[in-house]
């Protein structure tokens, strides 16, 4: 019989506030929690929101952070259940985009930062540095995030090598003015993106599972992507919720990115 491990993503739309920001991903993590989830991971910087052109988010703030964390602590330990909270944070004065992954009974098990950051986020963030790996009951699992995931297989294959069977892909990805509206997963038509899920999974077997934000006709959505390059589920695009799904662990056997000779340690600036 297959070891299930049920996780969640937060489909969430873009908050109207960062004090909304929290108290959405506040509720999610207890909806995801009575939905028998045992890990939860939102989109990229969703609290407070991802600092996109045309969106209007505070300036960052150390103290509102610490604050936001707290209350997502506090109902990651109330819901037992483990938190990959896509966000932002402060260090030595410089913004970064990062992952707070809270464990179950609700204490900081770290940061996992955007080391690779596009072009257009360097006046904005700054690139962080290291990669590690998380731990969930049973699942061991790691985070890369947006263009990290999609351009640079390395991140995900540095997971996979190093125990992950799930690798968690927050993003944040809105349709430009006229463009293409998707309807089904990985259709042909789709972008170069969702293809790259398939890949990120097949070529490391494990489980690759991304997650956005709800918009209307999102050019990319949440989805699951089995080891084997197939996908589990996906959320209907632009549909606000919590996408569900049952992690069968043993399928994760991470036999191709053990395989590869080439770990990219150096280049990603990690350290065991």
């Amino acid at each position: 019989m297959a070891d299930l491990f049920r996780i969640a993503l937060a489909n969430l739309r873009f908050a109207a506030t960062r004090e909304e920001s929290v108290a959405l991903a506040v509720h999610a993590i207890g909806d995801a929690s009575s939905k028998g989830a045992r890990i939860v991971c939102f989109p990229e910087c969703y609290i407070p929101g991802y600092r996109a052109a045309g969106k209007s988010v505070a300036p960052a703030d150390a103290e509102f952070l610490e604050r936001a964390f707290a209350a997502v602590a506090e109902a990651a330990g109330k819901g037992n259940i483990a938190v990959a909270l896509g966000t932002e944070r402060l260090v030595d004065g410089k913004l970064l985009i990062t992952a707070l992954v809270v464990n179950q009974d609700g204490s900081p098990a770290g940061f996992q930062d955007k080391v690779q950051i596009d072009p257009s986020e360097e006046s904005t963030y700054t690139a962080g540095s290291g990669r590690r790996v998380f731990q969930a009951g049973p699942v061991t699992f790691g985070v890369a995030i947006c263009l990290e995931g999609w351009r640079y297989p390395e991140t995900v294959r540095w997971a996979a090598r190093r125990g992950a069977q799930i690798v968690f892909h927050p993003h944040f990805h809105e349709a430009e003015p006229g463009s293409y509206r998707p309807m089904s997963f990985a259709d042909p038509a789709n972008t170069f993106f969702e293809k790259a899920m398939l890949c990120r999974a097949a070529e490391n077997t494990c489980y690759f599972a991304s997650v956005n934000y709800a918009s209307p006709g999102s050019p990319t959505t949440s989805a699951v992507v089995r080891p084997d390059g197939t996908v589990l589920c996906y959320q209907p695009y632009g549909e606000e919720g919590l996408l569900i799904a049952d992690i069968d662990v043993g399928a994760a056997t991470r036999l191709r990115a053990a395989a590869c000779k080439y770990d990219a340690e150096t280049s990603l600036g990690a350290a065991d």
